[in-house]
C-alpha cells in the first residue's frame, strides 16, 4: 500500500498528457478507450522506464560480478520491494514475479495441489475468470478433488450465505475474485479469508482487477495468496505477481524447475533455493519487473482514493445515460462495485455491438470476457464491456452513449 504523503492532483488533462497513444484517431474520430479491465494504456514513465534500461543498463541478474549486471540486480530486486510496499507484503521476499495473474494462479493450484486427494474440495464463485477456473479443473481432472460454487444474486452480489454453507472439513482451497472483471463486483473478501481460515482453508485471491482499483493490504485481508497482472497497471505485459505468507510458500513444491530457483544440483540431489527465487525458474522478467515498480511509482503518485471516486463518477453517469435508451440491459448493479459496465442492446450479439462502436472510436470489449459460467448464470452468450480509467473523461461518456445510440439504430 502506498504511503499516505503529499499527492499529486487529479488532473486528467495532464494525466492525458502523459500516455502517447491516447492522442491517436480511429476511423477519423478520437479514440475513446474503454477497454483497461482488458488492458491499460501504459504512461510515458512506464515507457522511458524500460527504454532507458534496455539502453543503458541492463544484464542478467542475480549472478553477474561486473557493473551492469550488478545495476540491474539491483533494479530488479528494488522492483520485489515496490510491490511488496504497493500492497503492504510483510517482506519482500513473500512477492514471487511471474507472467501474470494466470501463471501465478496456475502455480498455487500446481504446487498446492501436489498435496490433495480425491474428495478435497474447492471452493470457486460464479464471478471468476477462466485463469482461476481452469487450473482447479486440472486438479478435478487429475486428482478427483471435487469443485463447489459460490452463486451470486441476480444483480450480481457475492451470496456470503451461500459461500458459508460450501465449507467444510474437506475444504482445502477457497479461490475468487477481488473484482469481477465482467460486472465490477468487489467481493468481501476479508469475511471470506476470515470464514475460509475458520474452516481450515487456504485462501487465493485473484486480484487482477482488484490491485487496480481498490487499496490492497494483504496483511489487514489476512490472504495466503494474492495474485495480479503488471498490464492492467498500468505497466508491461509478461509480468505478474504472486504474493504468498511466507509459510505458505515455504509449503509448497517448486512450480518449475530450472536456474536461479536452486542452491546446488548433483547428479544425485537438487537442493532447492529459498523464496522468492524457488518460485522463479530461469531468466526472469527482469525489463518488465523494472517497469512494473515504474507503473507503480507513477500510480501512487496520487491519491487512489480520489482515482476510484473518478472512475466511479464516470461509470454511474456513463449507467444513468445507457440505462436511460430503449433497447439497452445493463449486468452487474450489485454495491460496492468498480468502474466496469456489461451490458447488452436488444437481441444483437455484443461483437456486432462493439464493431459499430469501433467505428465511431470507442473502444470496449466484447464476448464472454473468459467467464462463461457467469455467462450462463447471466443468461447470456456475451456482452459488450466499457470500463473506465484514470485518464477517462466525462467527454468520452459521451461519447460512448452518442455511439450506443447509433448502434441502436444500426441494429434495430
Amino acid at each position: 500500500m502506498p504511503d499516505s504523503g503529499n499527492k499529486l492532483a487529479l488532473n486528467t488533462t495532464a494525466i492525458r498528457a502523459e500516455f502517447p497513444i491516447l492522442s491517436r484517431t480511429v476511423h477519423g474520430k478520437p479514440l475513446v478507450y474503454l477497454d483497461s479491465a482488458a488492458s491499460a494504456q501504459k504512461p510515458r514513465a512506464v515507457i522511458e522506464k524500460m527504454k532507458w534500461h534496455m539502453e543503458h543498463s541492463y544484464a542478467n541478474v542475480h549472478r553477474g560480478l561486473h557493473e551492469m549486471a550488478n545495476e540491474t540486480t539491483e533494479a530488479y530486486e528494488g522492483a520485489r520491494g515496490k510491490v511488496a510496499q504497493f500492497i503492504n507484503a510483510r517482506e519482500s521476499g513473500g512477492i514471487i514475479f511471474t507472467r501474470g495473474s494466470t501463471e501465478a494462479i496456475n502455480l498455487v493450484a500446481s504446487s498446492f495441489g501436489l498435496g490433495l486427494k480425491e474428495g478435497d474440495e474447492i471452493v470457486l464463485s460464479l464471478l471468476e475468470h477462466h485463469s482461476n477456473i481452469v487450473p482447479w479443473h486440472f486438479l478435478r481432472e487429475r486428482k478427483g478433488v471435487v469443485l463447489k460454487w459460490v452463486p451470486i444474486a441476480d444483480d450480481g452480489a457475492f451470496d456470503l450465505e451461500g459461500f458459508k454453507k460450501l465449507l467444510s472439513t474437506r475444504t482445502k482451497m477457497v479461490a475468487v475474485t477481488h473484482m469481477s472483471n465482467v460486472l465490477g463486483t468487489i467481493v468481501p473478501v476479508k469475511e471470506v479469508i476470515r470464514l475460509a481460515h475458520e474452516a481450515g482453508a487456504k485462501v487465493l485471491v485473484d486480484g487482477s482487477q482488484g490491485a487496480v482499483h481498490l487499496n490492497v493490504d494483504v496483511q489487514d485481508l489476512d490472504a495466503d495468496f494474492y495474485a495480479f497482472t503488471g498490464h492492467k497497471l498500468y505497466g508491461p505485459t509478461g509480468i505478474g505477481v504472486l504474493y504468498g505468507k511466507r509459510a505458505a510458500l515455504e509449503a509448497l513444491p517448486p512450480y518449475q524447475g530450472g536456474g536461479e530457483m536452486i542452491e546446488t544440483v548433483s547428479c544425485e540431489r537438487v537442493l532447492y533455493g529459498v523464496i522468492p527465487h524457488k518460485f522463479e525458474a530461469g531468466t526472469p522478467p527482469i525489463l518488465e519487473a523494472i517497469a512494473l515498480a515504474a507503473a507503480i511509482d507513477w500510480l501512487s503518485a496520487f491519491d487512489r482514493e480520489e482515482i476510484a471516486a473518478h472512475e466511479l463518477r464516470l461509470m454511474r453517469h456513463a449507467s444513468e445515460q445507457l440505462r436511460a435508451l430503449n433497447s439497452v440491459k445493463l449486468f452487474g448493479l450489485a454495491e460496492p462495485k468498480g468502474s466496469i459496465i456489461s451490458f447488452a442492446v436488444g437481441g444483437a450479439h455484443a461483437h456486432d455491438v462493439a464493431t459499430i462502436l469501433d467505428r465511431y472510436g470507442v473502444a470496449v470489449r466484447a464476448g464472454t470476457h473468459c467467464a462463461e459460467p457467469l455467462m450462463a448464470r447471466l443468461g447470456v452468450t456475451s456482452t459488450a464491456r466499457a470500463s473506465f480509467a484514470i485518464y477517462n473523461t466525462e467527454d468520452e461518456v459521451v461519447a460512448l452513449v452518442q455511439a450506443v445510440e447509433k448502434a441502436i439504430g444500426f441494429l434495430r
